[in-house]
């Protein structure tokens, strides 16, 4: 193993600030520059340092990152046992420490060390983490004892049966609201799109939606947060439909230019004016789309005044203008009120098929990523009870590194706020203990908007971190003891992209904007670590499902996992890494090495 393993490389900069294990910091790594490196890295000095291996928790947001730290971290330790002495000082040297005989013999022992450490290291996903912590408090969590995780195929699985069963038993209790609701989000969004925005309001809290399945609260709801009005919209419409509410002068005014213009528009647009004023007001409130016709266009931009109506009223353009605010006015409440309608019926079928589902993981006796993540908090803020199992975490607990920090959300961050609270409390018995944090990520790796995720959640809490580190160091100066800083760093040398691959990155951020990529910042100009590295930019055409399927309806394919388009698509990209192998494409450098 050793002989495969190659050394330990250097770090350099950022990456060698970020590994030292006796500061917190939070460090922005994009892609190929090396994070992992640097997570290994501070674990190896953790260790060397001292530190017992059951103290350390490393949560991450994926297997994957958890199996691959786990994984480089084994190797190295188990290469130390048997490597020379010259290839373990280079090791050590790259990690900036000690490379005496008494170090490299430490160094030596920490895979047995590892090994017999009560636990172990602890590197897990978070939901990993939270599954063992509920696993440890059930009845103070309040959930049920020897529970499973479901993810994957069984999940959806469960959603799809549980969304059937809902609606079979809504037919035999002939509830007809709540098959309407269904339907009208089948007919907005498809039968595919309403059956996924169902799945994402099982990652609601189901408490949070049991009040929109009271009759007519979701609508009252939705009025208040769009600023429509509460009451009766017909009738307000209607009153400000009236001659005594709506400029009628002004209207006939257009009329009377039109009628002058006397062209087959203008007469067209006097007889809507004439009907439209024939009308009660309760008849005007419903037709307002057909009068706003004669002032807008169906892409509803005000229409050109043509010459012969400004002859026929210089004051024209002022009366459409004038005429055209009061309509849009009145429109804005009419589409909300019929937006706020269909929103009303998805809360409403969201919230009944939420509970369902909530019904059906209790019978299986699994829980989902959004029950872990949800139960988990709300055991740290009970009263009393939050406190206490804080304080047995924190018994074991001196460093926490965050990986993948992008993709953590505010639920997620509350979590680790528990685990690390006590580091920055300033206590006499905090600062007689090492105790660090650690955060890694890079906001334009983050993928999992759609379980709430949101990169500035990991801005904040790192601007938190540094403002109670802060504090943390002026307590400690005052009491005579080292203080601790936080570093706010960022690396950008990708080892993985050639420096053409990464201008086009740089473009297209600018292209688009920060903000809009969810960057609370520019971002720093990508660089390659090898100048001399040669890279290709290929642009494809847009792939455009329809043009591949001929007008497919999206319905999902065989066994219901992905819809037909998304297989075309995978597939496509497959054939043409299949195409790129065979080609075996190779470069060589210019030594031939």
């Amino acid at each position: 193993m050793s002989r495969r393993l190659k050394s330990f490389p250097r770090l350099e900069g950022d990456q060698r600030l970020a590994a030292d294990p006796r500061a917190h910091a939070a460090l922005s790594a994009s892609a190929g520059t090396g994070k992992t490196q640097v997570l290994t890295a501070r674990v190896l000095r953790l260790l060397l340092s001292g530190v017992r291996p059951e103290s350390i928790l490393c949560l991450t947001f994926t297997k994957a990152g958890a199996a691959e730290m786990a994984n480089r971290l084994g190797d190295r330790l188990a290469a130390w046992v048997r490597m020379d002495d010259s290839a373990l000082g280079k090791d050590l040297l790259a990690l900036d420490e000690d490379v005496s005989p008494e170090a490299r013999a430490q160094a030596r022992r920490l895979f047995a060390r590892v090994i017999e450490a009560p636990g172990g290291l602890r590197i897990q996903t978070i939901h990993s983490f939270a599954q063992t912590l509920l696993g440890s408090f059930p009845a103070e969590a309040g959930v049920t004892p020897g529970f499973q995780p479901i993810e994957g195929r069984a999940e959806s699985e469960l959603a799809r049966r549980t969304l059937a069963a809902m609606l079979v038993e809504a037919e035999a209790a002939d509830d007809r609201h709540l098959i309407a609701d269904v339907q009208l989000l089948s007919r907005r969004l498809g039968e595919q799109g309403a059956e996924s925005y169902l799945i994402d309001c099982t990652r609601a809290d189901a408490a949070d939606l049991v009040p929109f399945m009271v009759s007519g609260a979701a609508e009252a709801w939705l009025h208040r947060r769009m600023g429509l009005p509460e009451e009766s919209v017909e009738d307000v419409l209607a009153s400000r439909c009236g001659d005594d509410s709506f400029d009628c002068d002004l209207l006939q005014a257009v009329a009377a230019a039109n009628r002058s213009w006397a062209t087959k528009s203008g007469l067209g647009y006097v007889e809507t004016i004439d009907r439209w004023l024939a009308m009660s007001p309760a008849e005007r409130a419903v037709a307002l789309p057909e009068l706003a016709m004669v002032m807008f266009t169906q892409k509803g931009e005000l229409r050109k005044i043509q010459p012969g109506q400004l002859k026929a009223d210089p004051n024209y353009e002022a009366h459409v203008e004038r005429l055209g605010e009061a309509i849009a006015d009145l429109r804005r409440i009419q589409r909300g009120v019929a937006f706020a309608g269909v929103a009303a019926a998805g809360l409403r079928a969201g919230s009944a098929f939420a509970a369902a589902y909530a019904r059906a993981k209790r019978a299986e006796g699994v829980a989902d990523f959004n029950d872990l993540i949800r139960w988990t908090r709300g055991l740290f803020d009970k009263a009393g009870m939050g406190d206490w199992i804080r304080f047995k975490l924190d018994q074991r607990t001196d460093h926490v590194l965050v990986d993948e920090a992008q993709d953590t959300n505010a639920d997620q961050w509350a979590i680790v706020d528990a685990l690390v609270d006590e580091f920055f409390s300033g206590s006499s018995e905090s600062e007689r203990r090492l105790r660090t944090l650690f955060m890694v990520g890079d906001f334009k790796q983050a993928i999992y908007s759609f379980q709430g995720t949101d990169p500035r959640q990991f801005d904040r809490f790192r601007q938190s971190v540094a403002e109670r580190a802060g504090q943390m160091d002026l307590a400690a100066l005052s009491a005579d003891a080292a203080a601790r800083e936080f570093r706010d760093l960022s690396i950008n040398a990708s080892f993985r992209s050639a420096q053409s691959v990464l201008d086009v990155v740089d473009a297209l951020i600018e292209r688009v904007g920060f903000e809009a990529m969810g960057l609370p910042q520019p971002p720093a100009r990508h660089e390659a670590a090898r100048t001399d590295k040669p890279g290709t930019v290929e642009l494809w055409p847009p792939f455009i499902p329809d043009q591949i399927t001929g007008g497919d309806d999206g319905e999902a394919g065989e066994e219901g996992w992905i819809d037909e388009p998304l297989r075309l698509y995978a597939d496509r990209l497959a054939r043409q890494v299949r195409q790129w192998i065979d080609e075996a494409r190779c470069w060589r450098p210019p030594d031939g090495r």
